[in-house]
């Protein structure tokens, strides 16, 4: 049997970071680690090749080469799913699809795809093969219970080329204590927090390690903290040993904001190597957190939380929305208020969607609120949902509004410095490697010299060599960062 596995591309987004991949000469942000794992649970004497078309092209006599091409996708990745399809079409080529997105509307392709391997294939992916061996596989496999995922296999790495990509994926736990009404992490993987064992982990690491990279590594957990004990117990143990003997490697992951109650959970994130977290935070406004069950950031003092967690050596980058229905026109001078004064530089704004399996799809749905599907960019300046709180018009003109302002050079800049005031990181030094220095170098000739942030970017690096010399490499790398947020806001504006 001859398997093509294909990654969808991704279209340029806030998170594509198409424009740091430049500086630092990379193709895409990081692998398939969903594919790369299901091409792991296929049958040995399988002929298979994986192609992600966010790093490479994908060919027509790819699609003719293979007896079946497995698309795994999320709702941002439909026009290149579609592409996909029609070149299988085209070669007769039969298609087996799963991921979010078809897991959550797989009835909108059911005239277009052969075989739906849906939910947590550790459960689906078994039944299907063994239908297919012999000859009387379904058009639908899904199931309604929940992996023990202290069973799934390490990816396979080597069909990948590491070089390509920024960073590389890893997952410890899947589902969430909470259950945000716009999320759909609880939909898929449930509240309840499955977590592989540390032996496992360390093991993948080692795996990747092995294999040649050095770089930063992603934990694509929603939560990583959502099982906190066994988090301190046991895998934050195994990997602070780990760290020691393996220079060059770095984490980063998802958390919610109650790390910042915790100061020796923070604390052994940072001997592990943990450097930066992303935290849905939302948005300022209590009674939008109280609407859309967002129990975990409530009446909180969230710029506190968050300067705590910066204290820690943990760089905080945020999600933001706006659009809820007690949203009033003050959100948004509020939003750009508490982004500044929070000093998260990396924050994600986006207009409050729908997603199907969601409390909040389900409402809207109900009051016949819902104007289009979503598109699965929650950045783009799109909204599924007619708002009620205010106009359509007055909500998109106060969004762009928050984008230009808060990635405005002068504002993201300043946003760059209150941070470096708070950090405190007296974790393990890395040395500055050669991806490091030809960013630096391009960033000099591209930001320094031709960008319209210049007298910013000058500005920053002397102010950061003179109060904190050892976080020069970071003021360099969140220069890059906020010329890429500034080009990928120019574009959303403009739309």
């Amino acid at each position: 049997m001859k398997v093509l596995i294909v990654s969808p591309k991704f279209p340029n987004t806030f998170w594509s970071l198409k424009y740091v991949m430049r500086f630092i000469r990379k193709k895409a942000v990081f692998p398939p680690l969903g594919l790369l794992t299901i091409a792991r649970m296929l049958p040995d004497k399988w002929n298979i090749r994986l192609i992600d078309m966010n790093s490479d092209k994908l060919k027509n006599k790819d699609i003719d080469w293979a007896d079946y091409v497995f698309i795994g996708a999320m709702h941002i990745q439909l026009k290149s799913v579609k592409n996909i399809i029609q070149k299988c079409k085209k070669y007769n080529t039969k298609i087996v699809a799963g991921g979010p997105m078809f897991t959550m509307d797989y009835k909108l392709f059911i005239d277009k795809i052969d075989h739906f391997v849906l939910n947590e294939a550790e459960i689906t992916l078994p039944t299907f093969l063994n239908d297919l061996n012999s000859g009387c596989a379904k058009q639908v496999y899904t199931s309604s219970e929940f992996a023990n995922i202290q069973d799934t296999p390490t990816p396979l790495w080597n069909l990948i080329n590491f070089k390509k990509y920024a960073s590389v994926g890893i997952q410890y736990t899947r589902g969430c204590p909470f259950n945000c009404d716009f999320c759909n992490v609880t939909s898929l993987f449930g509240r309840r927090v499955r977590h592989k064992t540390s032996e496992q982990i360390i093991n993948e690491l080692d795996s990747i390690y092995n294999n040649g990279y050095q770089g930063p590594i992603f934990f694509v957990d929603d939560n990583f903290i959502g099982n906190i004990v066994s988090l301190k117990r046991d895998l934050l143990p195994a990997m602070i040993i780990w760290k020691k003997s393996h220079p060059g490697i770095s984490f980063y992951t998802e958390v919610s904001i109650n790390i910042s109650d915790d100061p020796e959970l923070m604390e052994m994130m940072r001997l592990a190597g943990f450097n930066q977290v992303f935290i849905g935070i939302e948005t300022p406004n209590n009674k939008s957190l109280k609407e859309s069950k967002k129990i975990q950031n409530h009446n909180r003092d969230l710029i506190r939380d968050i300067k705590k967690i910066q204290q820690h050596g943990l760089l905080v980058q945020a999600g933001f929305i706006v659009g809820f229905d007690s949203d009033t026109e003050e959100i948004f001078d509020n939003q750009i208020d508490f982004i500044q004064k929070s000093g998260i530089t990396t924050a994600m704004v986006g207009l409050l969607q729908a997603f199907p399996g969601t409390g909040l799809y389900a409402r809207m749905q109900k009051s016949n609120r819902l104007s289009s599907s979503t598109t699965g960019d929650n950045v783009d300046g799109t909204t599924n949902i007619i708002p009620t709180s205010m106009d359509i018009d007055t909500l998109l003109k106060g969004y762009k509004h928050i984008l230009t302002q808060i990635y405005s050079p002068k504002n993201y800049y300043k946003r760059t410095k209150i941070f470096l005031k708070e950090y405190q990181n007296q974790g393990i030094k890395e040395p500055v490697n050669f991806n490091q220095t030809r960013a630096f170098l391009r960033s000099v000739l591209f930001i320094g010299f031709l960008g319209k942030e210049r007298f910013q970017y000058w500005n920053l690096l002397f102010w950061t060599f003179f109060h904190f010399p050892k976080y020069l490499p970071m003021a360099v790398n969140l220069s890059i960062f906020g010329f890429h947020f500034r080009k990928t806001v120019k574009y959303y504006v403009k739309k």
